[in-house]
């Protein structure tokens, strides 16, 4: 019901949600027949009432009737009356036999801490837990947060993770993934055997090896309620705005999650990541994500609920944020604002915030053979930090819109 009064009542715009809007405005024009809400006849400025009617019934027929109120009935009407419209491929019968999956979380630890996060076809969790093992044994407590040891060492198991990511996961309903092997702490600890002091090439990186035989728009909130049930919620069309395609009547965009699928082996997506045929596409196969919504337990209690939009940058915001809290007892709110770096194997880039680190940083890690490269604002991180008397602190990422709030 409060989404329902927010789409028919109406949203002020923020100024960064008018530039958005503005920004991707000609995208939307030139694929809808009508534009509206999201286009009007003078650019958004802050402010703005944005008012959302036919989403606002969309979301009354769901809540009448649940599942039917989306992929039955009007909604679903108006999806494949748009799908003939644009010479789409969506048809009654993928309606009608879509469901969603209860799927049970992965669990990991991280020294005496309990990690929680989401299962394949989200690469997350298992990048997440294998990040954390990789540097479990690594003295990085005797370093400052953003030394070049600690980039360093984090960047090479990065690199190593998202080469297993590429070559074994994919949708555990159609792909046998070896998720066990891929967590377990001797594998790990032999992938990080030849990671120096000195960059390791993509190039010269691969997928591990073990007997096969296993028996951009993201949104994120952490929510922790007056008896501490905690909730970590992931959500993404993809790119901003999906497919900018909008369901006349529906007032709802299409995602571009095809964009998630690796379109053939070797080929970059938009994150330029790349995939193997355990996430080629296939009839009724559901695309790997890079989703990692994480909850942080010691001894039984939460302490930290966690994630962030943002692709294939998720993994590594998610887990810096983890690192810093846990292993250098940063505060969360100087946690979440720290300058944040990123690596996925391929492309062959450390990737690290703009303006945002030390000129002998970045030198001192050229000097090491990564290839750094200055960029855009990485993560948007939303999180909660539970102390040991229950007081809990909300962090929101100046990056974005974000905001804490308790009620």
């Amino acid at each position: 019901m409060p989404s329902i009064a927010l789409a028919r009542k109406g949203i002020r715009l923020t100024s960064r949600e008018a530039k958005e809007l503005n920004a991707v405005r000609q995208d939307i024009l030139s694929v809808n027949p009508s534009s509206l809400p999201f286009v009007q006849q003078d650019p958004w400025h802050t402010g703005d009432l944005l008012l959302q009617h036919d989403l606002a019934a969309t979301l009354e027929r769901i809540a009448e009737q649940g599942r039917s109120g989306f992929y039955a009935g009007k909604t679903a009407r108006l999806i494949l009356e748009d799908q003939q419209r644009a010479g789409g491929l969506i048809t009654r019968t993928d309606l009608d036999s879509f469901h969603a999956v209860w799927r049970e979380p992965l669990r990991g630890w991280y020294r005496d801490m309990e990690i929680l996060s989401m299962p394949p076809p989200s690469s997350g969790g298992v990048a997440l837990l294998q990040l954390l093992e990789s540097v479990e044994d690594l003295d990085l407590k005797t370093d400052d947060v953003l030394s070049v040891p600690t980039i360093h060492h984090s960047t090479e198991a990065m690199r190593r993770v998202f080469a297993d990511r590429a070559t074994y996961l994919g949708d555990p309903d159609q792909v046998s993934l070896p998720v066990g092997q891929l967590l377990d702490t001797l594998y790990i600890r032999e992938r990080m055997k030849d990671a120096g002091h000195l960059a390791t090439s993509s190039s010269q990186v691969s997928a591990g090896l073990f007997p096969l035989d296993e028996s951009e728009q993201t949104t994120h909130f952490s929510i922790v309620d007056q008896t501490g049930m905690a909730v970590a919620v992931t959500t993404t069309l993809n790119l901003e705005y999906g497919s900018k395609v909008i369901v006349q009547g529906g007032g709802f965009f299409l995602n571009n999650e095809m964009d998630d699928f690796s379109i053939k082996p070797g080929v970059p997506n938009t994150f330029g990541l790349v995939g193997s045929s355990a996430n080629a596409i296939a009839p009724g196969k559901r695309m790997l994500s890079s989703m990692t919504p994480a909850i942080v337990s010691r001894s039984g209690k939460t302490c930290l609920v966690v994630g962030s939009p943002g692709g294939s940058k998720i993994i590594t915001t998610v887990f810096q944020i983890i690192l810093d809290v846990l292993t250098f007892d940063l505060d969360l709110s100087a946690a979440v604002a720290l300058p944040r770096f990123h690596h996925q194997w391929q492309p062959d880039t450390l990737f690290v915030e703009q303006d945002r680190f030390h000129p002998d940083t970045l030198e001192a890690l050229r000097q090491r053979g990564h290839q750094v490269i200055e960029r855009s604002p990485i993560g948007r991180v939303d999180a909660i930090w539970i102390s040991e008397d229950g007081q809990l602190f909300g962090a929101a990422d100046p990056r974005g819109d974000d905001h804490a709030a308790g009620f």
